[in-house]
């Protein structure tokens, strides 16, 4: 509750501790989202890009969609859903678009924004090279987690509240976490001009295969899923 408000004030008081330590650049990684009518979690998190661009520190804002990567959130939900139900009744936003990138390749990006000269405050935009609708991405889930073909049928009756309650029930997310999320997810996230090509000296990892690699990673045990002791 009241996130929004701690994540503001947190953002003013990271802004002049680091002004007050002569911080040259902040780099700070927020979330994709070009719509006028925004969830509460993606307003928010362009809010605190707006207040740490408010001081005189040069600032780069990276804007992503769902990080494909042990440990994402949104990707440990996805990844829960998949795994745990063969046939999904689910809301409209399996529907929308988005442009989902792996991690390895945000990391990239925010280590490649370290050398580069940076304007008083600019917003890149990064995203992998698949645009795929959530449907689509749990199905490809599916292929490379080796699970059979998933029955997703979408109704328009499936509230966010409902379907955050279910969520919670049959992931490790929390219900309050998975609102939050769930939210978000009416928004298409598209990235309009794709800065992440710039940054990474190689071709940007296709979804299916940031599946494969996060797979990798959470079957070998190298990464702990934030969510895994929920």
């Amino acid at each position: 509750e009241g996130f929004a408000t701690r994540d503001r004030q947190a953002a003013e008081n990271f802004r002049r501790a680091a002004e007050r330590q002569g911080v040259k650049k902040i780099i700070y990684m927020g979330g994709l989202g070009g719509s006028t009518k925004l969830s509460g979690h993606l307003a928010s998190r362009q809010e605190v890009g707006r207040v740490l661009a408010a001081g005189p520190i040069a600032l780069s804002e990276v804007r992503a969609a769902v990080i494909i990567g042990s440990g994402s959130v949104s990707f440990e939900m996805l990844r829960h859903l998949t795994e745990v139900l063969p046939v999904m009744i689910t809301p409209r936003w399996v529907q929308t678009r988005c442009q989902p990138i792996a991690a390895r390749d945000v990391l990239a990006v925010l280590v490649g924004l370290l050398d580069h000269d940076l304007a008083d405050h600019q917003m890149l935009e990064v995203g992998g090279p698949d645009v795929l609708t959530y449907r689509d991405m749990m199905q490809i889930y599916a292929e490379e987690a080796g699970l059979r073909h998933r029955l997703i049928l979408a109704v328009p009756m499936f509230s966010p509240s409902l379907s955050s309650r279910w969520v919670g029930l049959v992931t490790a997310v929390p219900t309050r976490i998975a609102r939050t999320l769930i939210d978000s997810l009416i928004t298409e996230v598209v990235v309009t001009e794709n800065a992440a090509t710039k940054f990474v000296e190689r071709p940007l990892s296709p979804y299916r295969e940031a599946v494969s690699d996060a797979l990798e990673r959470v079957e070998g045990n190298s990464d702990d899923t934030r969510w895994h002791e929920a």
